[in-house]
């Protein structure tokens, strides 16, 4: 029989590809097609706009500001007040947020409105810094701090969701290492370069002021340029525009429905709330590396330095493992490093050895941050990724929020050692989660 015979009469059986099916191809087609100009957006905003919140949001320069303008004997309790707004404003946004995009073909107009409100509050923050004094300086940062992290809540659901929708899976470890390798790079620069020099030298009136406002036009430059250079498909299906409260309904049944996805919430649970130790990371420092005096700005500098040097550099290796053997491998990676990295903060005592803890700490952040945005996304289906980011996000929300303000009242009632036995506890607990108990998503499919 010939055999292209035999083809043409196989082709001919098969059913034709139903409507859904041929828009399913059509989608696949217009991520492929655009990949390079969406990798380029994606890659743009890692390295330029996430390195202005990395300068901010780094547990040194705000810690050491709040630090330095709070009443003695209370820093502890501003500084530790300061993080809990900020995640507080984060519990619910991400849910309203999932909300308000999950039923959107378009996600990239509700990105642009929450990430230039996220930028507004930073630049608000510097102007209180230079035109305030005492308490309405302390009160007009901490409510800066609570409404950016409303913003970033929900901004941090609708961006997850773009690149969940532009970057294929094997593709979206490569991205965040590059983004966060360069983006680190420039932001360990930076970091010297304000502790040193902006805040050493008190550029401006008032160096952290300008460092602040260095922050917000990074930040911008790189959503301007998402902006510019996004190409967003439409999905073929949505769901349906439900209201936040009914789909908070719906977590236990999102819950159910994945055991996979339950645990690594428990997982992704337990490691932030082991950041409870980190706004204290830099003041615990100070014993060794004092913030103040002559050398104040320079041991800053080095201290940021080597904690985003630690964290970019990292990115070399966390990305490329997961892509290749998924991300529950660098979650474990992230953890291991942050435990010994925490053990060796509690008892260095050289400068050699607090810096190299806090590189390690700035690896073992970026580790986790890379593989618990990214491992969430392959879970489930696709429909259902917005209310996923949502409930791990919120989960995150709350435990930022009460590990920070528990983290102040233990620092200021028993000093800084019992706050990172906590954390070491919790960071112990997620590796155990991730060994024994969470699967890795990416084992159940193999889409390239």
């Amino acid at each position: 029989m010939d055999t292209a015979e035999t083809v043409e009469q196989a082709e001919a059986e098969l059913a034709p590809p139903t409507d859904l099916e041929e828009a399913e191809a059509a989608y696949e087609k217009f991520v492929w097609d655009n990949l390079p100009r969406n990798f380029a957006g994606h890659f743009m905003h890692g390295m330029l706009g996430m390195t202005g919140f990395r300068i901010f949001n780094t547990p040194t320069f705000l810690p050491a500001y709040l630090h330095l303008i709070s009443p003695p004997g209370l820093s502890s309790l501003i500084v530790g007040g300061g993080q809990a707004l900020q995640n507080l404003g984060g519990i619910l946004s991400p849910i309203v947020g999932a909300s308000q995009v999950e039923h959107r073909t378009k996600v990239l107009p509700v990105s642009m409105w929450m990430g230039t409100l996220m930028r507004v509050q930073i630049v608000l923050i510097a102007l209180a810094a230079w035109f305030l004094k005492g308490a309405p300086l302390i009160v007009g940062i901490l409510v800066c701090l609570f409404l950016l992290g409303v913003f970033q809540g929900a901004q941090g659901v609708a961006f997850q969701m773009l690149l969940a929708k532009v970057i294929p899976t094997r593709r979206r470890g490569l991205l965040q290492s590059l983004r966060n390798l360069f983006g680190g790079l420039i932001s360990a620069a930076l970091a010297w370069f304000a502790g040193t020099y902006l805040i050493g030298r008190n550029v401006f009136g008032n160096g952290y002021a300008t460092t602040f406002v260095l922050a917000a036009i990074l930040t911008s430059l790189g959503l301007t340029a998402l902006a510019v250079l996004m190409r967003e498909p439409e999905p073929p299906t949505v769901k349906p525009r439900a209201r936040a409260l009914q789909r908070v309904r719906e977590f236990p049944q999102l819950l159910r429905a994945d055991r996979g996805y339950f645990y690594f919430m428990i997982a992704q649970t337990c490691a932030t709330a082991g950041q409870i130790g980190a706004p204290f990371y830099i003041l615990f420092a100070a014993r060794v590396m004092p913030l103040t005096g002559p050398h104040g700005g320079a041991d800053l500098g080095q201290l940021s330095l080597a904690l985003l040097l630690g964290g970019s550099l990292s990115n070399i290796v966390w990305g490329p493992i997961g892509d290749r053997f998924g991300f529950r491998s660098t979650f474990i990676g992230a953890m291991s490093s942050w435990a010994l990295a925490t053990v060796l903060l509690l008892y260095a005592s050289v400068p050699w050895a607090v810096l190299a803890a806090f590189a390690g700490l700035g690896a073992a952040q970026a580790g986790f941050q890379m593989s618990s945005q990214t491992m969430v996304l392959e879970f489930g289906s696709r429909d259902d990724v917005p209310m996923r980011l949502g409930l791990s996000q919120t989960a995150q929300g709350l435990m930022n929020t009460i590990g920070p303000a528990a983290g102040g009242i233990i620092a200021w009632l028993a000093g800084y050692r019992p706050v990172f036995y906590l954390s070491l506890a919790f960071e112990l607990a997620a590796l155990a989660l991730l060994i024994f108990v969470v699967d890795e998503p990416r084992y159940r499919r193999r889409d390239v």
